[in-house]
């Protein structure tokens, strides 16, 4: 069982209209295998940066961090279902654990944001945990930004050619047509000829100097419907600085239905534009072909055990990709043989209890049959006895 530190010097409780806050205007710091626990604000005016351990964020009233100076910790954790209110940033050196509640960034103040050092990661996001607001990274080539708003994840996934010494990213549930803490709104009918129908209903903000590729989601809040007839035909769009206008940065089809599923951006400088979001693409028709949706059951009775495409006999030569509903990629193979996919994953991405199996759900597949040139997707229920 880890040690808990009670650090007695370097800061004292602050009592202001009842309020309580532990106030640092010293030198804290939390040491190997140490934990502390915030009940109540922190008010960080002090060096706050060497430590290791974990910082926890925990009660069932809201917290706030502020102050001069951004706390760095080793580990942190969120269970506060009021939410932590950062006024002021907070850095994280390794992991970041999303149990219940929201780091929740004002978004008027994009100063302010839960940055994730050189080796931070997340685990556990999801809609009742996530920053609500601004995320960033610094230091790090790749990314998954786990933001939404206080209903939903909405996470925005960055590939970058290089490391980004910085990118940061934050989503709205706003129509770009009149935000709320822009000083400039989006004219939605100010698009390029090539473009259809404009999202009015969400938009995410991302800011990098690196070329990048972005992979974004949507849900049945996204009215997809209402911009599309086909996924596949749905592509990223983003307000281009220079042109003040939607041109289209999508770098292929959407994949999934009108109620989820994502879709996946060409290179592009985050910085060269102000927001991204849906758009129809009136370019050239996807090459996609819808198949069936497939139901794996992983309990060793002999049915469904595995996923099997029948058409994947049409192609030995092929390639299998499945995504979970936030479009993390969970499984990748060539040569796929109907027998290896049990609901288990096989990338590198950050799987929750990987060893376990993947929780029931539902994902989407991609199935490319080099042989006749030929890509089909759907969806496929992963169902267990228990997760």
């Amino acid at each position: 069982m880890k040690k808990t530190l009670y650090i007695l010097c370097g800061f004292f409780v602050l009592v202001t209209n009842a309020q309580t806050a532990l106030y640092n205007s010293g030198n804290l710091q939390i040491h190997t295998e140490g934990q502390m626990g915030f009940h109540i604000d922190l008010i960080n005016d002090g060096s706050f940066d060497e430590n290791e351990g974990l910082a926890g964020f925990y009660g069932d009233l809201p917290l706030t961090v502020s102050g001069v100076f951004a706390a760095t910790f080793f580990d942190i954790e969120i269970s506060n279902p009021d939410n932590v209110r950062l006024n002021t940033s907070l850095n994280s050196r390794n992991s970041t654990n999303f149990i219940l509640g929201d780091f929740f960034t004002p978004r008027a103040q994009t100063d302010n944001y839960l940055n994730f050092l050189e080796n931070g990661i997340t685990n556990g996001s999801g809609d009742i945990s996530k920053v609500d607001g601004y995320a960033a990274v610094s230091n790090q080539q790749n990314f998954t930004f786990p933001v939404g708003d206080q209903v939903f994840l909405r996470p925005l996934a960055l590939q970058s050619n290089g490391v980004n010494t910085f990118a940061k990213c934050a989503y709205f549930f706003e129509n770009p047509n009149s935000p709320s803490t822009f000083s400039e709104s989006f004219d939605t009918n100010q698009k390029v000829a090539s473009l259809g129908e404009v999202s009015t209903r969400e938009f995410w903000k991302i800011e990098g100097t690196v070329p990048s590729t972005i992979q974004i989601t949507w849900n049945n809040r996204s009215n997809i419907g209402a911009i599309v007839d086909d996924p596949s035909s749905l592509g990223i769009v983003g307000w281009r600085k220079s042109t003040n206008q939607w041109v289209s940065i999508s770098g292929g089809p959407g994949v999934g239905d009108l109620t989820q599923g994502f879709v996946t951006s060409t290179t592009f400088i985050p910085d060269d534009y102000e927001i991204i979001t849906f758009a129809g693409n009136l370019g050239e028709a996807s090459e996609l072909i819808q198949t069936d949706n497939y139901f794996v059951s992983p309990n060793g009775d002999g049915v469904n055990d595995a996923l099997e495409i029948e058409e994947i006999n049409l192609s030995p030569n092929n390639s299998l990709k499945i995504f979970d509903r936030y479009g993390l990629k969970v499984f990748e193979m060539e040569n796929y043989s109907n027998t290896e996919f049990t609901g288990v994953a096989n990338t590198n991405n950050f799987v929750i209890a990987k060893d376990k199996g993947l929780p029931s759900g539902v994902y989407f597949y991609i199935i490319s049959l080099e042989d006749i040139g030929l890509d089909f997707q759907g969806f496929l229920y992963l169902a267990r006895e228990s997760n």
